[in-house]
């Protein structure tokens, strides 16, 4: 049901700051009075900056909205408390989403939009029983991350890491000069395999073309199937390079100078690259992870670079983000870095 222009809704907000989400005697903020029709309610679980939150406030005769100020993630209390009678939900992937929220929101709930691109957060199977319908971002982070992606691979292949936390320690007189001192892999004529082929790893691999790359290899859910979308147009660069889809995990691992793992986090995508994906990469070869932190084992990654049996690696992402404790054994190891960027 519409409501009208007219109508004067209560646009809520609760400051973290200021109240304790666990008690049910704190109170959002109303900035307006109640309306004569109750406008549809929507539960927000974050501070969206500045030009979202003007656009939210012009919107106040049109929709209630109960929302969570801070810049740090909502409470699972506060959002249980809160979500009950919502017919939009837009949540962060900090969000769990599973069938005791959607049970506590309640059947009006018609709409869930999530603040990421990965949907491993939400339990979908429970969404389409309730005919929920998700919005999820799909592309303004692509160029971001793929610049990132050539970025660790760049910085894994050059020890970038390993060489600024040397001369971070003082190291650097101490190390005199000869033809090999720090040196590393270049990426000209390289292979390029890829995890998953979508729009952020054809982002990547376009990149890379300008690195002088000779050859993609990708494998997709499907195994052996070609992706459908040619979003970047690498069909028109067969001169330069040569693209080809594989059903082998085995053959991506022995032919690849760099692993880029590009693929969603399911049951079935869980420590993809294992111990036995790792054993069978070059000694030369460098991992890169832009996906999910558990598509990657850890503990194998520690130890393939402990026997050295792979050169380097770059993650973006790390199982178990952000309780990454000092003593963790993948800091102990000089030829990693980690973009410290937040899973999206």
């Amino acid at each position: 049901m519409s409501v009208p222009k007219s109508a004067t809704a209560t646009l809520q907000y609760l400051d973290s700051t200021q109240a304790n989400p666990a008690v049910n005697q704190s109170q959002p903020h109303h900035l307006h009075s109640s309306a004569h029709m109750s406008p549809p309610k929507v539960v927000i679980t974050r501070n969206l900056g500045q030009g979202a939150q003007a656009f939210l406030q012009s919107q106040s005769t049109d929709l209630e909205v109960a929302q969570w100020q801070s810049d740090e993630p909502c409470p699972r209390a506060w959002l249980l408390q809160t979500v009950p009678g919502a017919t939009g939900l837009l949540i962060m992937v900090s969000d769990l989403i599973d069938t005791e929220l959607l049970s506590a929101a309640g059947p009006q709930l018609k709409t869930i939009a999530t603040f990421s691109t990965g949907t491993d957060h939400i339990d979908l199977p429970a969404l389409k029983a309730r005919g929920i319908r998700l919005g999820y971002i799909t592309d303004c982070l692509s160029d971001a991350v793929a610049d990132l992606a050539v970025m660790l691979v760049l910085m894994a292949q050059r020890r970038g890491a390993e060489a600024l936390a040397r001369v971070s320690r003082g190291d650097w007189p101490q190390l005199p000069w000869h033809p090999g001192l720090m040196t590393g892999p270049q990426i000209r004529g390289k292979t390029v395999g890829f995890l998953g082929f979508g729009r952020i790893a054809q982002a990547t691999a376009k990149r890379l073309l300008g690195f002088g790359i000779a050859k993609v290899v990708y494998v997709t859910s499907k195994p052996g199937v070609s992706v459908k979308e040619d979003y970047y147009g690498l069909s028109g660069d067969a001169e330069k390079v040569q693209v080809e889809v594989v059903s082998d995990l085995s053959r991506l691992a022995s032919e690849s100078d760099v692993v880029v793992v590009g693929c969603g986090l399911t049951p079935s995508t869980r420590h993809l690259v294992n111990a036995e994906f790792l054993s069978k990469m070059k000694k030369t070869a460098v991992l890169v992870n832009i996906a999910r932190g558990p598509v990657v084992d850890t503990n194998a990654l520690v130890e393939a670079l402990d026997m050295g049996l792979i050169f380097g690696a770059g993650l973006d992402v790390i199982e178990g983000e952000p309780d990454i404790p000092a003593d963790h054994p993948i800091l102990k190891q000089p030829r990693w870095l980690w973009s410290l960027c937040r899973t999206f």
